[in-house]
């Protein structure tokens, strides 16, 4: 966590000190000053230390680093790239390599936490949350996103708008949101995708009381996803083109913001600091220009990952955890 109870107790004690001292006149934290005499002293909070680990990093593809170079570890069908942001985390704080360990993996699911996992690439990653240890004082989580289905849904919408334009060219015109209406009727009142987010939540709740009971001593931050789709989805023609209906891309925005509000709360609830990804990548998405997008988009750079991170989205996500972890 990030703030220790003995130090708030550390700073509310001398703040009370330093009131009692000044008699009550004037601000608190103020010595009584006469007039020609010295500057009065105040009080200077002390700052949290930063970790100086163990780290141990655990999530998915998006804190793994799919497909960006090199990639490094094993089992290699995790896809750990050596610059993704829990390694770029690790260099800034200055941890030596027995003092950081990523278990990150791609595919990897809440289960996989607790369970072994089975890599698309081959090999069994162990049990993420076995890497953990009284000893361990920093972790970061990154996961959520495929127990929400989320690609799956981000597929399910090129589908729907595939089927919806064929069906425009024998003369039915297109539908306003035809992934949309898709979610909807398949999910009759409730939306489907919010009930995944919320079961999803649940799961990490578990998780995250899991890495407590293991770790107690850690501070743990819960990261988020960064932002795929622009704030005016017309920007996405030129990289898209109409393939998706904008209402559509709307849709899938609404859905991830979905998801990184569900992490929020969770990391709220359990005591963990939630670390905002979406903000600083804000101009970053995937119909970004290539020299400026953090997120690679269905056609990605040639050797990426489509729909996923690419080296400075790993560098710009790395940026926002340490911006918490010093703060």
């Amino acid at each position: 966590m990030s703030t220790r109870p003995t130090a708030v107790l550390a700073t509310g004690l001398a703040a009370l000190l330093l009131a009692a001292c000044s008699g009550g006149g004037g601000a608190a934290g103020t010595a009584a000053r006469s007039p020609g005499g010295p500057e009065p002293v105040r009080a200077t909070p002390t700052p949290t230390p930063l970790p100086t680990g163990p780290y141990v990093a655990l999530g998915d593809s998006y804190t793994s680093g799919l497909k960006i170079a090199p990639q490094v570890g094993e089992p290699r069908g995790c896809a750990r790239s050596a610059v993704n942001y829990p390694s770029l985390v690790a260099k800034a704080l200055g941890l030596a390599d027995d003092r950081f360990k990523d278990v990150s993996c791609s595919g990897a699911r809440t289960g996989d936490l607790t369970g072994s996992q089975e890599t698309d690439g081959g090999g069994v990653n162990p049990p993420q949350l076995d890497a953990l240890s009284p000893a361990t004082r920093l972790v970061t989580v990154g996961i959520g996103g495929n127990d929400a289905g989320f690609m799956e849904v981000v597929g399910e919408c090129a589908k729907e708008n595939l089927a919806d334009v064929v069906k425009s060219l024998i003369g039915s015109g297109r539908a306003p949101a035809p992934c949309k209406d898709h979610y909807a009727s398949a999910g009759g009142a409730a939306d489907q995708v919010q009930r995944k987010v919320d079961t999803a939540g649940e799961r990490l709740g578990q998780v995250l009381q899991e890495v407590k009971r293991r770790s107690p001593q850690a501070r743990v931050y819960v990261v988020g996803y960064p932002v795929l789709l622009p704030a005016d989805p017309a920007s996405c023609v030129p990289v898209l083109g109409r393939a998706l209906a904008a209402a559509d891309l709307g849709f899938i925005a609404e859905k991830e913001q979905q998801l990184n509000a569900m992490l929020k709360r969770r990391a709220e609830t359990a005591g963990a600091v939630f670390v905002d990804a979406a903000a600083p990548s804000a101009g970053h998405d995937m119909c970004a220009g290539e020299a400026a997008r953090w997120v690679e988009p269905p056609f990605p750079a040639p050797g990426l990952a489509a729909i996923h991170p690419n080296a400075r989205g790993q560098e710009g996500v790395a940026a926002a955890v340490l911006k918490a972890v010093r703060g």
